[in-house]
């Protein structure tokens, strides 16, 4: 079985997503399964609404390939705005895909409640980074001895990337106790943490391994890929307690619902750092690969017939992609 991720990939600093998507290309690659051409392949992996005007063309030409959707969102959720977008990934999700993969329980659980049809092939996989880049190799030692350095990390100035509470610490961290950094694009200039713009990989890692504690605050993230590398490269994490972020955590940090006991929660991270730095047990890009593999071979081998698209199935598609155009949206 050959397998081609549908994806307008971007070699540059950007979303996780598109990170996690390289990572998981290489793992492929590396398996020998991977096919650069999407005729060639057995089964497409598209994720979310990308590319999806050549999707519709693929899936008319190719009926009885396997179509996987790696789905995001609720979209409407982390920017927003109203569900036009989810609804066309709601779309392309009932009429060309055989199967759904959700990067979190809450993601799944938010898109049902959206208005999503469940598949009868779906499944749970969390992201994992690239683990040449993002790992724990050469960090140094915690030391209670000098400033603990918290980062905060984020490609989009989306205000619900965490922001209002990245300005909150700027004003009220307790700066002679800590030192915090922001690596990516903000919406705000910062007075007391240090902004760094938005770095490649490798830039990023060296980084975040330089750092003590990852802090992120965004709302609805379904499955933060900031949080992942920087808790890849052995950094406890502090995580508003929402998104996917409980289940990332794990025991290897603390979340919080308000703002003001962010102080408590980095106070006991610092207190009791190699305990959560011990406790820190995310898959890595191995396990997820795997999990990814099995299960688009496990829908390749049993789905019973080809979803061919219908001339009415055609239009709706063509419709909501028309409507999302009109709305501004970008397409790829």
């Amino acid at each position: 079985m050959k397998i081609n991720i549908f994806f307008p990939f971007i070699d540059k600093p950007y979303g996780g997503g598109n990170n996690f998507l390289k990572a998981l290309k290489n793992y492929f690659e590396n398996k020998g399964i991977y096919s650069e051409k999407p005729e060639l392949a057995d089964a497409i992996l598209f994720n979310s609404h990308h590319n999806i005007n050549k999707l519709v063309n693929l899936k008319k030409k190719f009926p009885q390939k396997t179509f996987i959707h790696r789905i995001d969102g609720p979209v409407f959720l982390i920017r927003n705005n109203n569900m036009m977008l989810d609804k066309l990934i709601y779309s392309f999700n009932d009429k060309i895909a055989d199967a759904s993969i959700f990067q979190s329980k809450w993601s799944e659980q938010k898109n049902i409640e959206a208005g999503i049809k469940a598949k009868k092939y779906k499944t749970i996989i969390i992201n994992a980074p690239d683990p040449e880049i993002f790992n724990k190799k050469n960090k140094p030692e915690f030391n209670k001895n000098r400033k603990t350095k918290i980062i905060a990390t984020s490609w989009s100035a989306n205000i619900n990337k965490g922001f209002d509470t990245y300005k909150f610490l700027d004003e009220n961290l307790d700066f002679t106790k800590y030192e915090m950094t922001f690596c990516g694009n903000s919406p705000f200039e910062f007075k007391n943490i240090k902004h760094i713009k938005p770095l490649p990989g490798r830039q990023l890692a060296k980084i975040l391994k330089q750092h003590d504690i990852f802090i992120t605050a965004s709302k609805n993230d379904p499955c933060s890929n900031a949080l992942i590398e920087a808790m890849h490269c052995g950094l406890p994490a502090a995580a508003l307690n929402d998104g996917g972020h409980p289940e990332i955590i794990g025991k290897g940090g603390l979340t919080f619902n308000k703002k003001h006991e962010i102080f408590e929660i980095l106070n006991k991270i610092n207190d009791n750092y190699q305990q959560f730095q011990t406790n820190i047990n995310l898959p890595d890009i191995y396990q997820t690969g795997e999990k990814y593999i099995k299960f688009i071979q496990s829908v390749y081998e049993n789905k019973t017939d080809a979803k061919k698209l219908s001339a009415s199935d055609k239009f709706i598609l063509h419709k909501n992609i028309l409507i999302q155009k009109i709305a501004k949206h970008i397409i790829s």
